[in-house]
Formats: structure tokens, sequence, C-alpha cells
């Protein structure tokens, strides 16, 4: 074996065992990447995808159930200053109060914090990076993903799709 086919062998190698560390995982990893809210993947509240979809509009379905995501600042709740909570547009369940959303400037309402038990958290592996998924402890709906450049006290920044929120004023 030449030199150069030796390099070029152990590049592709190198290369692919890199790159397998940010596909996506199997449905079993991704249980076992569930938090203790949802430790095996069972929601208190679970719904065929019919019953999904004759409840939620097209783009709430895309985001909370596919995991899509909404065009940055193209929500209504990105300029809501008003006190209040946000609940799971999929199950009504509260997830986050008015008193912890700030203006992270990125196009998506953010957080820098739950409620108590209201979220869950897993890996996604999904566009080449390892990110922290956020979805309902309750339905188990796609919310956004958390980040850790956010303000204090918990220096957290959960970006979150509008789409996948409804909010009731104080």
């Amino acid at each position: 074996m030449k030199k150069r086919d030796f390099l070029q062998v152990g590049g592709a190698v190198v290369g692919a065992i890199a790159l397998s560390r940010f596909l996506p995982t199997t449905a079993t990893e991704q249980s076992a990447n569930l938090t203790p809210a949802s430790a095996e993947g069972q929601f208190p509240v679970t719904k065929t995808e019919a019953e999904w979809r004759e409840i939620l509009t097209p783009e709430e379905f895309s985001v909370l159930r596919q995991a899509g995501t909404e065009r940055p600042y193209s929500s209504s709740l990105n300029e809501e200053k008003a006190a209040g909570i946000f609940h799971c547009a999929g199950c009504s369940t509260p997830l986050y109060s008015s008193e912890t959303k700030f203006d992270s400037g990125t196009g998506w309402p953010s957080f820098y914090a739950a409620l108590e038990d209201a979220v869950a958290t897993r890996e996604d592996r999904s566009l080449m990076m390892l990110r922290t998924e956020v979805h309902c402890a309750t339905c188990g709906g796609h919310l956004g993903h958390v980040f850790d450049d956010g303000p204090e006290p918990t220096g957290d920044r959960h970006c979150i799709n509008g789409v996948s929120l409804k909010f009731e004023a104080a």
C-alpha cells in the first residue's frame, strides 16, 4: 500500500467516525435519552397521528408532532409583553411564565426557565450538530431547543417555536 493510499483510507475512516457522532440516533437510543418526565417515551396525553391532525393546524402539527421549525420573526408571541402563562398548543399544559421571557434577538420567543416539571429534554443530533431538544412533558410535543447562552439566573435560553405555544394573559 502506498503512503498516499494509506493516508486517504485513514482520513476517510476518521471522517466517518466523526460524522457518525452527528447522525440521528435510533428510536431506542432516543428513548434512553429522555429525561425522567418521559422516561420510556410515554406521555400522559397521547393521541394518534389522525387525532393530532384533527386538533392542530398544519403548522402546529409540523412543529409539535414532526419537530419542524417556524420561520424566525414570524410569531406574534415574540412581541408579547403582558404578564401571563404560555401553554402547550397541543395539550394546554402550562409551560413558561412571562416572568422568564426575554428578547434573545433570535426571532423566536425565548425563556430562561420553564415552569417546574413542564418540559423535558433529549439529545437532538439532526442538522449535523448536537443540540438539546425541549418538548412538552405532558404530550411530548416538540417545542424547540435549549442553549447555554441565556441570561442569569440559569444561563439557559429556551428557544421556542411560537406556534407551539398559546398565551393566556394573567
